[in-house]
């Protein structure tokens, strides 16, 4: 990928206040509209790791190595369940704090569950079945995996945009597969977005947050309620909005390497509308 801007509004990024910044844009037919940055400097992901394991999980069900209806985690909790950020479990410890399908609460933990999980089912360590389910075939050779599954990814902006790609289009999973991971799962279920505080409802899919009507929110003013994707406490997002464009879609990848604060809450917003209004003039 050449470092080219392509869109004015990503020359944006060159006034945050970070060592280093990369973003790219794809429109609905997973096209580069443009990108800036260095597309080859590896960051650290953070949270936008749990979109990777996600995927990675959802292809272990449709090859039959587990199901949505699995039990996994705590009594009661489900494949489902983890995903949805719904089982229970508290943030960062294994513990259980509410009952399964209760309360949205955000969890680490529960994303290495998961990847304990289809460890189990795959008979592999979970980052070899990441890299031989995801980052293989749609050439992420740039991307690791050498902790949790919930957040210690390492990749590029050339590979997240591989993967955006992948969101807009996908091939390694069925399009219905990625239309019920990217639409709400456990519909009211009220709990707290990190770095945003409270929502009612904090609504989510399978792995992916769903914009729908929070307030505040990462992505920006002008996002429509069907965006998805995710944020990392490293200063970084991915988010795709299917109806950007006039309904034609859109994806956003952005990488930085100084954490989530409250620079990110002015910048990012700011830049998606921006990135938003380019592509519809």
């Amino acid at each position: 990928m050449a470092d080219r801007t392509g869109l004015t509004s990503l020359e944006m990024i060159d006034s945050w206040p970070v060592p280093h910044a990369a973003a790219a844009v794809l429109t609905g037919d997973g096209e580069l509209a443009g990108s800036r940055g260095p597309a080859d400097l590896p960051f650290q992901l953070a949270s936008v790791t749990k979109p990777l394991t996600a995927y990675a999980v959802l292809i272990a069900v449709e090859e039959g190595a587990t199901e949505l209806s699995e039990p996994a985690g705590p009594a009661g909790s489900t494949v489902r369940h983890l995903l949805a950020h719904a089982s229970g479990l508290a943030f960062d410890e294994h513990r259980t704090v509410a009952e399964p399908g209760e309360r949205r609460l955000y969890s680490n933990a529960g994303f290495e569950v998961l990847g304990d999980h289809v460890a189990k089912a795959a008979g592999m360590p979970f980052a070899e079945y990441l890299r031989q389910a995801v980052l293989e075939p749609l050439g992420m050779n740039a991307t690791e995996l050498p902790g949790s599954p919930a957040k210690d990814g390492v990749s590029t902006l050339a590979d997240l945009t591989r993967f955006a790609a992948e969101l807009l289009a996908p091939r390694l999973l069925a399009p219905e597969t990625l239309r019920e991971a990217t639409a709400v799962v456990y519909p009211g279920l009220n709990g707290v977005l990190p770095g945003y505080g409270h929502q009612r409802p904090n609504d989510w899919g399978l792995g992916f947050s769903i914009r729908d009507h929070k307030s505040p929110h990462w992505t920006g003013a002008t996002s429509s309620p069907r965006t998805f994707g995710h944020f990392g406490q490293a200063g970084t997002f991915l988010w795709v909005d299917p109806e950007a464009a006039s309904g034609a879609g859109a994806a956003c990848v952005a990488l930085t390497d100084r954490a989530f604060g409250p620079w990110s809450t002015e910048s990012w917003p700011a830049f998606t509308d921006a990135v938003l209004a380019e592509l519809s003039a």
